[in-house]
C-alpha cells in the first residue's frame, strides 16, 4: 500500500522512452527503477522523492502526490495488468495493487470518513523487522486496513505492513485473495518468521475472532492475547514488539447482537446485528464516521532475553501480559483524549 515498496517496471514498450530515473528510494535502501514523470523527479508511485519529504512542514507527515501522478499510476496499473506485465512475491503481495489502487480508494475513508489521527508512528523503525502488536475490534476488520495505511503514509520510510490473517480469511471468496495480495500473510509460525527475516513488519492481533466479534459493552476492553505464541515468535526472531492502539473501530460497527445459530450455519465464529445490518441490507455494511486515533507505543525490546527464553512459558506468560496491558492503558488514555465520538 506505499510507494516505499520495491517495484520494478518490467513493461519493455515504456523502458527505452529516455526519461530520467525516479530519484526516490525504497525501503530497503535501493535506488527506485521506476522512470519519472515528464518534467519532474519523481514517478507515479513515488509521488515526491525522499528529499522533498524531509523538507516539508513538521506538523504533518503526509504527502499529497499531484493528481497526474494517481492518474498515471491507475493507467499504468491497467497496463500492466492486461499484458501480464507485473510480479507479486512470494507470498502473493502485489505492491503495485497496493500503490496504485487501494490506497486512493483507502484514502477518503482514512482522511475524510474517520479523520484517522495517528501517535508516535516515527517510533516504528526505518528500517529492519519489528512486530506491531494492536488490539482487534469493530465486527468487519477495518482496524487492520486503516493501521497498515498510517504506516504506509504516515511514517517517514512509508513502510508495508504483512498483517497475519486467519484461515477463514482466505477461505472467503474474492476476499481471500485480495487479503494475499495486499500483503496478509497465513497465521503459521514458518511464514511469520521468514517475514521477520526479511527485515519486514509484521502486524499481529492477538485477540482474533474473539476481538472483532465481542458485543457493544464490552468495547475496548481487550479479551484475551492467546496463549502468547506471538510473543515467542517475536523471543525467536530477536525484533522489537510495538504495540498498537486504536480508537474508532469499535463505534465503526458497534456490535449489539449475535445470531449464533446462523453463524454456525454459515461456519462464521459470529453474525453480527448492529443499528443498521442486516436491518438495512447493504447499506448496512457503510461504516459509522467515527473518529479514529491509532497510536503507537514504545517499542519492547525483546533481543536482551536469553536465547532459550522463547521456550520458557512462564516468561512468555509475563511478557504477554505485559504488552496487554500497555495497550490496554494507551486505549484508555486515548478514549479520552478522542473527546466526540463522532464530531
Amino acid at each position: 500500500m506505499t510507494p516505499g515498496a520495491d517495484v520494478i517496471r518490467i513493461d519493455a514498450r515504456v523502458r527505452d522512452v529516455g526519461r530520467l530515473r525516479c530519484r526516490a528510494t525504497t525501503a530497503s535502501g535501493r535506488p527506485c527503477r521506476n522512470y519519472a514523470l515528464e518534467g519532474d523527479d519523481y514517478c507515479a508511485v513515488h509521488g515526491r522523492t525522499r528529499s522533498n519529504r524531509r523538507a516539508a512542514p513538521a506538523a504533518s507527515t503526509r504527502t499529497e502526490p499531484p493528481p497526474e501522478a494517481a492518474s498515471a499510476g491507475v493507467m499504468e496499473w491497467l497496463r500492466n495488468r492486461l499484458s501480464g506485465a507485473y510480479e507479486v512475491d512470494d507470498f502473493g503481495l502485489d505492491s503495485r495493487l497496493l500503490g496504485d489502487v487501494l490506497g486512493p480508494l483507502i484514502k477518503p475513508l482514512y482522511e475524510r470518513w474517520f479523520r484517522v489521527r495517528t501517535v508516535g508512528v516515527t517510533r516504528i523503525p526505518d528500517v529492519g523487522p519489528a512486530m506491531l502488536v494492536a488490539n482487534h475490534s469493530g465486527t468487519i476488520p477495518m482496524d487492520s486496513v486503516m493501521m497498515t495505511y498510517a504506516v504506509a503514509y504516515e511514517h517517514p520510510a512509508r513502510r508495508i505492513v504483512r498483517n497475519v490473517g486467519a484461515d477463514l480469511v482466505y477461505r472467503l471468496p474474492f476476499v481471500g485473495s485480495l487479503a494475499r495480495k495486499a500483503g496478509t500473510v497465513v497465521a503459521h509460525d514458518d511464514d511469520a518468521l521468514e517475514v521477520l527475516r526479511r527485515g519486514e513488519l509484521l502486524g499481529v492481533f492477538p485477540e482474533g475472532f474473539k476481538g472483532v466479534g465481542k458485543g457493544w459493552r464490552e468495547r475496548y476492553r481487550l479479551q484475551r492475547f492467546g496463549r502468547g505464541g506471538f510473543i515467542a515468535l517475536a523471543l525467536r526472531a530477536r525484533v522489537p514488539i510495538i504495540p498498537v492502539a486504536i480508537v474508532g473501530a469499535e463505534e465503526a460497527y458497534p456490535m449489539i447482537g449475535n445470531i449464533k445459530p446462523l453463524a454456525g450455519l454459515l461456519g462464521f465464529p459470529y453474525f453480527p446485528v448492529t443499528p443498521t445490518w442486516p436491518l438495512l441490507g447493504p447499506l448496512g455494511l457503510v461504516p459509522l464516521p467515527s473518529r479514529w486515533i491509532i497510536e503507537f507505543g514504545e517499542p519492547v525490546a525483546m533481543d536482551e532475553y536469553p536465547e532459550a527464553a522463547a521456550e520458557d512459558p512462564m516468561l512468555v506468560f509475563d511478557i504477554t501480559d505485559t504488552i496487554r496491558d500497555r495497550i490496554q492503558q494507551m486505549l484508555f488514555k486515548n478514549l479520552n483524549a478522542r473527546g466526540g465520538t463522532f464530531l
